[in-house]
């Protein structure tokens, strides 16, 4: 053989690999999340951040405690335990008490991943069990909600804060019904333009609707996520929400102000679009998208709480194995 001839690799399968590393994945997940998380600090200031450093800190120690020496590194380095502790803190109340923001990163990490076997093999999405785990605990602080305040008073601390662990915190006077909260109790609608742009009371990263929106296709974009997931939660939420719209307007929202509020939007296209826990087919990111879609909606509208786009997501993860079974194509040659 000449010394120009074409040299001849031998390797196993597979023979094709997607460029794409965990890493990576998770740098578009955090790049789609920047405009919110800015948002974030603007509209709650100094509270935003220490929510958000607090519930990244503890997400990184308890996947760094729970991790074997020789692969803390890598584990640490795909910054998959990071993004955890961001998508859980954007999840919370702005006068969440720091402590429990701490709490709830390492009931995600530790009951929602590394007790499955670690990044891969968790059926529940992490952030979401560390916030479903919060709200069953301490059922009054995560539903207390505080006005925006702006940049101007970005050094204004929330008093509950700082409270000590397993004490009452002392409340701001200032405080403020979600968007939701106003239409299922007191059936009074929040302005369309408020919804969109942020100006509401809420969880940190879930009152701009155009910045989930920026940052969510931002990911269809890139090919991040699929998009039938959050395509199939829109229609049918929309769909649902018109029906019950029509039939009585003063005491359901819109489809469009059922869109833009609460954590429809950040679960959509960051929670239930998790490739570990939706499923892996088509066929099955439909049905997965359209029972979330229904679920929230169902929720919201009949159940004792505001929102629903948690439980909606959690409980559709659990059905996922299921889904997978029944929706993988059927063999090459077998009926």
């Amino acid at each position: 053989m000449k010394h120009n001839d074409p040299k001849l690799l031998l390797q196993s399968a597979p023979l094709l690999r997607q460029e794409l590393t965990t890493p990576g994945a998770m740098k578009e997940v955090w790049l789609a999340l920047l405009p919110t998380t800015l948002a974030s600090l603007w509209f709650f200031g100094l509270s935003a951040l220490l929510l958000i450093v607090v519930s990244i800190a503890g997400a990184v120690l308890t996947e760094w405690l729970f991790t074997d020496k020789d692969k803390r590194r890598m584990a640490i380095g795909d910054s998959s335990a990071g993004l955890t502790g961001l998508l859980l803190a954007l999840t919370l109340p702005p006068g969440l008490p720091l402590w429990m923001a701490f709490l709830g990163a390492v009931v995600s990490i530790g009951l929602g991943k590394v007790i499955w076997g670690g990044l891969g093999a968790n059926i529940f999405n992490p952030a979401l069990l560390g916030r479903a785990f919060l709200l069953g605990t301490f059922p009054i602080a995560m539903t207390t909600w505080g006005s925006p305040s702006g940049l101007g008073d970005f050094f204004h601390l929330q008093s509950s804060n700082l409270a000590w662990p397993f004490m009452h915190g002392q409340i701001d006077a200032l405080s403020a019904a979600t968007p939701l909260g106003l239409m299922k109790f007191q059936q009074q609608t929040t302005a369309i333009s408020s919804l969109f742009i942020g100006n509401t009371a809420g969880s940190l990263g879930e009152t701009s609707a155009f910045l989930l929106l920026l940052g969510g296709m931002y990911l269809l974009i890139r090919r991040s996520i699929d998009w039938r997931i959050p395509t199939a939660i829109f229609l049918t939420a929309a769909i649902f929400s018109l029906a019950m719209f029509i039939n009585d307007a003063d005491k359901y929202p819109s489809p469009i102000v059922t869109l833009f509020s609460g954590g429809l939007l950040l679960g959509a296209f960051f929670m239930a679009t998790d490739p570990v826990t939706s499923p892996l087919t088509p066929k099955g990111c439909w049905i997965f998208g359209i029972g979330v879609g229904f679920l929230v909606v169902l929720i919201r509208l009949f159940g004792g709480l505001p929102e629903g786009m948690l439980y909606a997501v959690l409980l559709m993860n659990a059905a996922t194995p299921l889904i997978d079974r029944y929706t993988q194509p059927r063999i090459f040659g077998r009926k």
